[in-house]
């Protein structure tokens, strides 16, 4: 026997290779067993660390910062920080000296309850993939020479969403209602959506601020940015279709958008950096990412999205066109201020395959090709359906660095549809 209590399985026996090993180290919010206490919490294979319990018992300078109900003030805290604390969590969970401290502050991941981890300030999201932008422009402008928008290779093109629907993946997303118009009606009708989409995207989460008036330059991406998590936006195409001219998405976006209980840092995926697509256009010098100075802003990341448990595609994130550190630069050069918690997405990631599309919409083209599922025939979502979206990214020596899940599942609304 050891001479100290265990919790339910060694959190240190962990297989080589496991995609959430000392090498990954996201973190999140929790609560244990019969408790409604949160803490932060640092994921090793399938445990939860409390950080802030086990800085305080090893003495940790940043005992007090991890000793919080959510991210945010360590999301504050800046780069420095951030490097700090990671370092001495490896230390923690790989120098054996550790080990009889720590034990005792685990909990197996199948015994607590993860919540948002972060106070979301602002949402914005974007729309960065060419595949995507191109094939929505040949569903809803067959005729057009270019199917692209005529600013689409010179800015990111976004929308400001609504932070406070931003909800926890496992949380049930119910179907929205609002107006929608077919072309064929001759006046809007008011209801539930009839065509719920799923976007998969990949979230960026903003720890240190900036002031009103001075612009994020793209060398200072990581001075700001703390790390990444994954993001499903959902959308009501059919209200979306009906309001978004001339002002872009309102009701048929603000409903709901679901993140994952983990956040992985940017330091954990180092090996995972890439190059962007070849740029086509040139691009304004706050915008130019071709400087020796300037990070190549690309990352590796291989998504998954299940409906029902079904796979139905496998976006790659490395053919966005438009970096995180470029959004992050367009964002701020009004003069736009960051604030600790500001969360954008990346835009629905699609590869050039039509098995790589990352909405329903191009997925079934429009409802035209149904997609053939073990639970039935799916154009756009039922009530009922769960959609995940999981993804991971390659880690040092071989390794893969788990980016965790984000799940939810559709409620059907239970209204009178003619009510408004």
């Amino acid at each position: 026997m050891p001479p100290f209590d265990v919790p339910e399985g060694d959190p240190f026996d962990v297989p080589e290779g496991h995609p959430f090993g000392p090498h990954n180290l996201p973190y999140g919010v929790f609560s244990p067993t019969g408790s409604d206490a949160r803490a932060v919490g640092v994921r090793l294979g399938d445990h939860v660390l409390d950080a802030g319990a086990a800085a305080h018992a090893l003495g940790s300078p940043y005992a007090a910062l991890l000793a919080r109900p959510t991210l945010n003030p360590l999301l504050a805290a800046g780069r420095t920080a951030w490097s700090d604390i990671r370092r001495a969590l490896t230390a923690w969970l790989t120098v054996a000296s550790h080990r009889e401290t720590i034990t005792p502050h685990f909990h197996p991941l199948s015994s607590v309850t993860l919540h948002l981890p972060f106070e979301v300030a602002d949402y914005v999201d974007f729309y960065a993939s060419e595949n995507h932008a191109r094939n929505v422009g040949q569903i809803f402008r067959p005729d057009s020479p270019d199917p692209l928008p005529p600013n689409w290779k010179h800015l990111p093109i976004g929308y400001h969403g609504r932070s406070g629907t931003v909800v926890v993946s496992g949380t049930e997303v119910v179907r929205p209602s609002g107006q929608r118009k077919t072309p064929a009606d001759p006046a809007p009708v008011f209801g539930p959506s009839t065509r719920l989409d799923i976007e998969a995207e990949v979230g960026f989460v903003v720890g240190v601020p900036s002031p009103p008036g001075t612009p994020v330059d793209l060398t200072s991406f990581r001075d700001h940015v703390f790390g990444l998590c994954l993001l499903n936006d959902w959308s009501a195409r059919d209200l979306q279709a009906w309001e978004y001219v001339p002002l872009g998405p309102f009701l048929g976006k603000s409903f709901a958008t679901s993140v994952s209980a983990w956040i992985t840092p940017l330091d954990a995926l180092d090996e995972a950096r890439v190059c962007p697509p070849e740029r086509t256009h040139p691009l304004l010098p706050y915008l130019d990412d071709s400087a020796p100075d300037v990070d190549p802003g690309g990352y590796d990341l291989r998504l998954t999205v299940t409906v029902n448990g079904h796979v139905v595609t496998e976006p790659p994130f490395s053919t966005m066109y438009w970096t995180a550190a470029q959004q992050l630069a367009h964002m701020t050069v009004n003069g736009a201020s960051l604030r600790t918690g500001d969360l954008y997405g990346s835009g629905t990631v699609s590869g050039p395959s039509p098995t790589q599309r990352g909405s329903l919409l191009e997925l079934t083209w429009n409802a035209r090709d149904p997609l053939d599922l073990p639970t039935g025939e799916r154009t756009f979502l039922e009530d009922g359906d769960e959609v995940t979206i999981t993804a991971w990214a390659p880690g040092p020596n071989d390794t893969r660095v788990g980016l965790g899940e984000v799940t939810g599942r559709v409620a059907g609304r239970d209204r009178d549809a003619s009510r408004g």
